[in-house]
């Protein structure tokens, strides 16, 4: 079966919500990758406009493979999940009909999602731990400051691996070049001996 991929890639470094529309051609497949950090609860709503003639189902999976959201005639709903790891996850929407390409329409297909603290939900958390409206204000910008706190420190240690593997590489190169330039001076002062010896020769000078 023909693939499709939209492949748009989001590497979460700060808690955000994000809409987006596409057509779905029938018998075809579009996915949306993203990059998230690990233990972030992700929640997304979708609608799939109606063809009587198609088919659409929907799954959420990790770079392994793991499915953790999968939906047959997925025309409305809700998903959630909590990531495990840092990853990528793929979000990808199949059309499937008897007719065949072109003879149904393109579906339009809606995707909202949020993650980290927009996934959470301050009213409910509100209602059950009986809170103030100001101590929800302070429990979500808690939230919020723990999270920028965990992608910056997520990026400084991403920086410094790059920055090791960078200095390693580099002083890898400048080894084998150290090396080559050696063995180019060490061979050129042996050509320098053979040929001042034929030299003196030549000339007599030496025996």
């Amino acid at each position: 079966m023909s693939r499709l991929f939209l492949l748009l890639t989001f590497p979460v470094l700060f808690d955000f919500t994000f809409s987006i529309t596409f057509y779905l051609p029938v018998n075809l497949r579009k996915c949306l990758r993203e990059e998230i950090h690990k233990d972030v609860l992700v929640t997304g709503e979708y609608e799939v406009s109606e063809q009587p003639n198609a088919k659409n189902n929907l799954k959420i999976t990790d770079s392994s493979g793991h499915i953790l959201y999968s939906k047959e005639d997925a025309s409305k709903g809700k998903f959630a999940f909590t990531t495990e790891d840092y990853d990528m996850f793929e979000v990808c929407f199949e059309s499937k009909s008897p007719l065949g390409t072109g003879r149904v329409t393109d579906q339009l297909v809606n995707l909202d999602m949020k993650h980290g603290v927009e996934a959470k939900n301050y009213e409910e958390i509100a209602k059950v731990e009986k809170l103030k409206p100001l101590e929800v204000e302070l429990r979500r910008l808690e939230d919020l400051s723990e999270s920028i706190v965990n992608d910056f420190a997520y990026m400084k240690n991403n920086m410094l691996s790059l920055n090791q593997k960078m200095f390693k590489s580099t002083n890898i190169r400048v080894l084998y070049f150290s090396i080559f330039s050696m063995c180019c001076l060490i061979g050129l002062a042996t050509w320098q001996v053979f040929y001042l010896r034929r030299f003196f020769k030549a000339k007599k000078l030496i025996e």
